[in-house]
């Protein structure tokens, strides 16, 4: 299915070098911008415009969608991208942990 635009979670913004985000804010996209999944969960309808800022430029189309995107690879691919970047991150703050706890205070008196 693709994005549906007229859902409440669903976000643009369009930079001033003419790059566009498009997402979904509860990220259960994963295929955004081409797909949202059918039946998504979280999918509310849009129903009012209240207290939002329109701008004045008009935002570049959806890109062509990708092929592929049918078989299933394009989420399989984030969620390895997910699985890695989590990797390092979790390997990482136990480094910063650990480099702190070496390290010595000024107030503290040497033993």
């Amino acid at each position: 299915m693709p994005m549906r635009t007229e859902c409440k979670n669903y976000e643009s913004r369009t930079y001033a070098n003419g790059d566009a985000v498009r997402k979904c804010n509860l990220d259960l996209a994963p295929e955004a911008p081409w797909r949202c999944p059918d039946p998504c969960e979280g999918y509310a309808r849009r129903l009012a415009d209240v207290a939002w800022v329109h701008g004045s430029a008009i935002a570049p189309p959806t890109p062509p969608e990708v092929p592929g995107l049918d078989d299933g690879s394009a989420a399989a691919v984030l969620d390895a991208a997910s699985e890695i970047i989590n990797s390092i991150s979790a390997q990482t703050i136990e480094e910063v942990v650990a480099e702190q706890s070496k390290k010595r205070r000024w107030w503290r008196k040497k033993k």
